[in-house]
């Protein structure tokens, strides 16, 4: 079945094992000093942004931290990710490991064969695609290897969601899927903010620290208050509407997940953005950490 290669190493995040551990542990070192860094209880599944780590390494550390801190064990990550369009069709990696600078991860192959049937019965079609025709696609790639230093042990399994009713459907059955299987899960979405500027086509607040007010208090406030309520529809509204979240259908496959799983309520850990206020450019990113906890 081949092992999907990487191809963001050394420009996107770290290329080498000591150098990824390094930036890891420093992410680690600094979320630990401080004095609102704390693991929400019962944590099932979370949201992480998927810049380069420079930009939004920390945030998506102190996701799979907080996941890792958990009571429990977990056998399999779901990753939910991929830039899609409405009407884009659903996919799976099919294949037997994703490589990383740590070591390959595994694909828990059982698990998606199983969602790729379930998902037929809700009349999802979910796709199976092998290594060489899956996207190279940064909001999977780069939470890698976070996954592998924090889940050591633990399969994964890589899902393409588009912002549709289906993104729903998959996360509910990916959590059906594995309490038949006794797997026991820890499920995350991959989706950045707002994209502001022309580089973007979206700049409806001018530009300046004035843009970046109204990405921060009101478009991004407004997909991190759905994200928080787990409200499945909105959150796909939000997405498609306010070009709030590049990856809506992720995060509320997430969503829907991490309620299946018992969760009741979404924590904003972080946010931040790649708007630097002392030499503020024209195009920027926003970016959110959250965890769903039950």
């Amino acid at each position: 079945m081949g092992v999907k290669k990487m191809a963001f190493a050394g420009s996107w995040y770290p290329g080498s094992a000591d150098q990824c551990r390094s930036a890891i542990k420093r992410f680690s070192d600094d979320l630990s000093k401080r004095e609102d860094t704390k693991f929400p209880d019962n944590p099932v599944a979370g949201i992480v942004p998927h810049a380069g780590w420079i930009y939004s390494g920390k945030l998506a550390c102190r996701v799979f931290s907080a996941l890792a801190h958990g009571s429990r064990g977990v056998d399999t990550i779901i990753l939910f990710g991929v830039h899609m369009h409405a009407a884009s069709p659903a996919f799976v990696l099919n294949c037997t490991a994703v490589d990383t600078p740590l070591g390959t991860i595994e694909i828990d192959r059982e698990l998606t064969d199983a969602l790729v049937r379930r998902a037929g019965t809700e009349g999802v079609n979910l796709e199976q695609s092998g290594p060489n025709r899956f996207p190279e696609e940064n909001t999977l790639e780069l939470q890698y290897p976070f996954i592998k230093y924090f889940f050591p042990k633990s399969r994964i399994v890589v899902c393409a969601v588009s912002p549709s009713d289906a993104a729903q459907a998959l996360g509910v059955a990916t959590v059906e899927v594995a309490k038949d299987l006794g797997r026991s899960l820890a499920v995350v979405g991959s989706t950045d903010m707002t994209h502001y500027g022309p580089r973007f086509g979206f700049e409806p607040a001018g530009s300046g620290q004035a843009a970046f007010d109204w990405v921060s208090k009101e478009n991004d406030a407004a997909a991190i208050k759905v994200l928080t309520a787990m409200d499945e529809k909105q959150i796909i509204h939000q997405g498609l509407t306010h070009h709030n979240m590049c990856c809506a259908g992720a995060a509320c496959a997430a969503a829907a997940a991490a309620k299946r799983m018992g969760a009741v309520k979404g924590v904003c850990l972080d946010y931040a953005s790649s708007f630097d206020p002392l030499q503020p450019a024209d195009d920027f990113v926003g970016y959110c950490s959250m965890i769903f906890c039950a």
